[in-house]
């Protein structure tokens, strides 16, 4: 990639590899989601952090009630912190 790349906080060159990044949070969706039926019931998405304080302060930033979201709008996700150690 260049240095005019239109999007250069989407890029991953010289970051660690997932391995080395012990410490994440699970992205999941209750049950009753409407999500579910285009991703299925078992869904979730993990985020891998290199330390607990990364994890902790992107935990704490995920959790918070975005601007962009409507009136009556609320998230129904599920966050969870989790550790490589406990999904081994």
């Amino acid at each position: 990639m260049t240095n005019n790349d239109c999007h250069t906080h989407n890029r991953v060159d010289g970051m660690p590899p997932v391995a080395d990044k012990p410490f994440g949070i699970r992205v999941s969706t209750p049950p009753t989601d409407p999500f579910n039926k285009l991703v299925g019931g078992d869904w979730y998405r993990d985020h891998w952090f290199a330390n607990e304080r990364e994890r902790d302060l992107a935990f704490d930033e995920m959790r918070k009630r975005h601007g962009f979201y409507r009136i009556g709008d609320n998230p129904s996700q599920i966050l969870a912190k989790i550790s490589r150690a406990d999904i081994s």
